[in-house]
């Protein structure tokens, strides 16, 4: 990556622990109401205990949402838009979605919008909400979701017909920084239909509400004043935050209440405050005028502006929010002549930036897909403050997270999807920061940092999974992503993060003892782990008591903890470099990855190994209470993450320890077993340029699990690796207890069962995280194996190829998903037309949590940006490396520049 822009010198700067640049941001959720760390019910229902309705009646306590909004990154001052066509019910404040019960296929998010761009600084983000002219149909989509069953197919805004004839407006934010502080903000409203419509536009700032849960707190004060110009402003005065203005442009009246709840509408019991939190909503859509505070103060404000949009034209709205005080900006005043000039030049600065990490050889679609995947990254940070302690004192009885008391989080968080997932998710969280690490490396690694403090590592060492369920089991990828992490900016800079790398490399020594301790129940090294974020992947919910009694050996438990030994031994070698002392945990976990392997391996009884030779496949194993064992005989992702554990090392690293290479000879000498190993031959022998490589499986065994992988029958889609062999849509597997069917189908849409809130799939759909370890794994052998090793790609075709060319095949596959085919059509909109061929649609790109296995469509989550924004490391890879590159061992899958 090339150091060439304005905004990689920023980077630098922001490098500093003193930096402001990214003290305000898009911090706001896109949803508070139904969250955990909100709800304060007796039975634990978080979507019932705080709804949509009620949001914009009532106060919440630990964060705020809003419609394209900011905040500083205490969520102390907010601001956001609101919006009203003159027809809604309510403003549009927030965005619209299902509950996971009203939804046919759990909660969904049932508007459109765009994270179309960010620099790291937040410097320059661009937002794009789509607002229909017609009514929204709020009944509509509650009760035509609610009739149908989880075969249906979800019922979108746009079947409900408010965007035909175009009558709807394009509402364009965009945000410049002047300084870290002084936030330049534009407005744009776009009429796409052929007839003028009305559009009143609320530009909002409020204070989140602290003052009601700590009642010794400061109140702080918003107030109107006029500038001398005799445009009006609103002054906002916090105990922390100083003074601030916000700008408005003349025409707005300026409207003020409290963010406080109204607690007549929402509990039915009297007011403590006549102006509460709806009553600008009131004031506007319902004309109680009486709602709005005539003294022009208050804890939350609008500046109200009527508008009148032309048929195809626009209306621009400038405003500025900012500490410096009028007199401050001369005669032109804060939005004159330089305020374009600013936003121009922020704008350029975000084009030089991208331009600098775009690979040359991209072609526009590409490069906009990849930008627009970071953009949705950095759009998707968020305020997130949960104090478990504190949290629990206002709730009676038992209570969820018990055992989490210690946890106290206020950070701000990369959110898998700042909608349907507005909460932090461990293992998410690590491929976010691979992704992040593209865009901004001190934030990636402030990411991976978070999970290992010790107000977020549970004494035990265990992570935190997410908030539904801190005590849930997610895979042991952060190991994997603090090293891709480190190696990436080590590359970009020509030196790593050895503190971050040693002090990730501690904590992560704790969490694996506590998997090594908790999840291996035999102590054989064959571990469990339940779930594992796989939800509903396997015949029973792998996180409850299995119905069978005994427990389950996990093909994919075992497979991630030879990954976390791999990753602590590629930690601890590149720290041994620089402080020998590291040598002794060299050794600690090339051992551990040894006794994984043979334990996979298992050479002993019939149906003891998760191997079964007979198929060629690995497979969980059920151990029942009397003894007996028995394969659970289901192709799935869970059998394909053995061929994801695998790590190279190279001829110099045995040179340069050769204290470590001889404790593990006399280790392997005292087991013989381990030198009888076919899993283990890589590591005795010599691969391309001395290499030697760790994994579980021996070349034969790959070539039959790539030949499953690899088949268009089974698991390889045009859109990459199905989470579960197309194979079982004609032959499901069927396990019978008790005379009852337990049966798994492939599925390659949205789920068909409730398993899990029945909004995630992993029956079928292509998902990316996994796709993304598959294609580096690939990557890691034909370092080792050379040109030498090459398969039939696709199975059967007749085709070879290395296994270089198969992971860029992969890559092809996966990119059909966003990019545009030879037709012009994105398989990411399946049959949605408006998305294919609407010029103010088809550019826009939406990255959904997972897609289907057939036609590449999106499902799910539509702003997983989080780990489906690892697109973009895949896209940059694409016009990165090369085969011969790695064979040589001058590019790593890790290493990413532009070329």
């Amino acid at each position: 990556m090339e150091d060439n822009s304005k905004e990689c010198a920023e980077l630098r700067r922001l490098s500093s622990a003193a930096s402001q640049w990214r003290k305000w941001g898009p911090y706001l959720s896109e949803r508070q109401w139904g969250t955990v760390r909100e709800d304060y019910s007796l039975d634990g229902n978080a979507w019932n205990y705080f709804t949509h309705d009620q949001a914009r009646s009532r106060a919440y306590r630990w964060g705020e949402d809003g419609l394209a909004g900011i905040s500083d990154d205490h969520q102390q001052l907010c601001f956001a838009l609101a919006l009203w066509n003159g027809r809604d019910p309510i403003l549009k404040e927030r965005l619209f979605g299902l509950t996971n019960s009203e939804g046919n296929h759990g909660e969904d998010v049932k508007e459109y919008y765009f994270y179309l761009d960010s620099t790291p600084s937040h410097s320059y983000m661009k937002y794009l909400y789509k607002y229909p002219q017609a009514a929204y149909p709020y009944a509509d989509l509650v009760e035509t979701n609610r009739k149908r069953s989880r075969q249906d197919m979800e019922y979108e805004l746009i079947d409900t017909g408010v965007f035909d004839e175009d009558r709807y407006f394009d509402v364009f934010v965009e945000y410049a920084k002047e300084s870290p502080d002084d936030i330049l903000i534009r407005i744009t409203a776009a009429n796409r239909g052929p007839a003028a419509a009305p559009l009143h536009v609320l530009p909002t700032l409020w204070f989140r509400n602290t003052w009601s849960w700590e009642p010794n707190s400061h109140k702080p004060l918003l107030e109107e004043r006029i500038n001398p110009d005799g445009s009006p402003m609103i002054v906002a005065s916090h105990p922390d935050l100083g003074v601030r203005y916000l700008y408005v442009e003349r025409g707005a009246v300026l409207l003020f209440t409290e963010n406080e709840t109204n607690m007549a509408r929402v509990f039915g019991t009297p007011n403590t405050s006549h102006y509460v939190k709806d009553g600008i909503n009131d004031f506007v859509v319902l004309g109680r005028h009486d709602e709005a505070n005539p003294e022009k103060h208050g804890t939350k404000a609008s500046a109200y502006f009527r508008l009148e949009v032309p048929g195809g034209q626009s209306r621009v709205l400038n405003l500025r929010l900012t500490p410096n005080p009028p007199d401050s900006f001369g005669k032109a005043g804060p939005l004159g002549s330089a305020f374009a000039s600013t936003m121009d030049t922020r704008k350029k600065e975000a084009d030089e930036f991208y331009t600098s990490i775009t690979p040359d050889s991209l072609t526009e679609d590409a490069s906009r897909v990849m930008r627009q995947a970071l953009a949705g990254m950095l759009w998707s940070k968020q305020y997130y403050a949960y104090d478990v302690d504190r949290w629990s004192e206002d709730r009676p009885g038992d209570f969820r997270n018990q055992e989490w008391v210690h946890l106290s989080n206020e950070e701000i968080i990369s959110m898998p999807d700042k909608w349907e997932y507005p909460w932090y998710a461990a293992w998410d969280l690590a491929f976010h920061a691979v992704a992040l690490s593209v865009v901004d490396p001190e934030l990636a690694k402030q990411q991976m940092d978070l999970m290992l403090r010790e107000d977020y590592l549970h004494p035990n060492g265990q992570l935190p999974a997410y908030e539904w369920n801190f005590s849930d089991v997610n895979p042991p990828v952060h190991a994997w992503a603090a090293r891709f992490v480190y190696e990436n900016e080590k590359e970009r800079l020509g030196k790593g993060d050895l503190k971050f790398l040693e002090e990730s490399f501690q904590k992560l020594t704790v969490n694996f003892t506590w998997w090594v301790n908790r999840k291996d129940p035999s102590g054989r090294n064959i571990f469990g782990g339940g779930v594992l974020g796989l939800d509903n992947i396997g015949v029973f919910d792998r996180s409850a008591p299995l119905p069978t009694g005994g427990h389950l050996e996990q093909a994919d438990g075992t497979a991630w903890m030879a990954f976390f030994s791999q990753n602590m031994l590629q930690i601890a070698i590149e720290l041994a470099r620089y402080k020998p002392e590291y040598e002794r945990m060299v050794v600690k976990f090339a051992k551990h990855f040894m006794w994984i392997a043979l334990a996979m391996e298992n050479l002993g009884a019939e149906h003891r190994s998760m191997w079964d030779e007979e198929d060629g496949f690995f497979y969980d194993v059920l151990r029942l209470p009397n003894g007996s064992a028995m394969r659970l005989k289901v192709r799935s992702l869970v059998g394909l993450l053995p061929l994801c554990a695998t790590a190279v090392f190279h001829g110099e690293v045995r040179d340069q320890m050769p204290t470590v290479i001889a404790n593990l000879t006399k280790f392997m000498d005292r087991h013989p077993r381990m030198r009888a190993s076919f899993s283990l031959e890589s590591v005795l022998k010599d691969g391309v340029n001395r290499t030697r490589l760790l994994d579980l499986m021996t070349e034969q065994k790959y070539r039959r699990v790539l030949a499953k992988m690899l088949d268009e029958n089974e698991f390889l889609s045009p859109y990459g690796i199905r989470s579960m062999s197309r194979y079982h849509l004609e032959h499901p597997y069927v396990f019978n207890l008790g005379g009852q069917d337990y049966r798994v189908q492939y599925t390659p849409a949205e789920s068909d069962t409730g398993m899990f809130g029945g909004n995630s799939n992993w029956r079928g759909p292509i998902w990316m995280p996994i796709n993304f370890l598959i294609v580096r794994s690939l990557v890691n052998l034909h370092e080792y194996y050379g040109e030498d090793f090459r398969v039939e790609c696709p199975t059967g075709s007749g085709k070879m190829m290395n296994l270089f060319e198969v992971a860029q095949e992969l890559g092809r596959r996966l990119g059909r998903v966003f990019l545009r085919d030879e037709n012009g059509r994105r398989a990411i909109y399946g049959g949605t037309e408006k998305f294919q061929n609407d010029p103010y649609w088809r550019d826009y790109i939406l990255f959904y949590e997972h897609f289907h296995g057939d036609n590449g469509a999106g499902i799910g989550a539509s702003h997983q940006t989080g780990w489906t924004g690892g697109i973009a490391n895949l896209i940059q890879l694409s016009g990165s490396l090369t085969s011969q590159s790695v064979v040589a061992g001058t590019a790593r899958f890790a290493y990413l520049r532009k070329r």
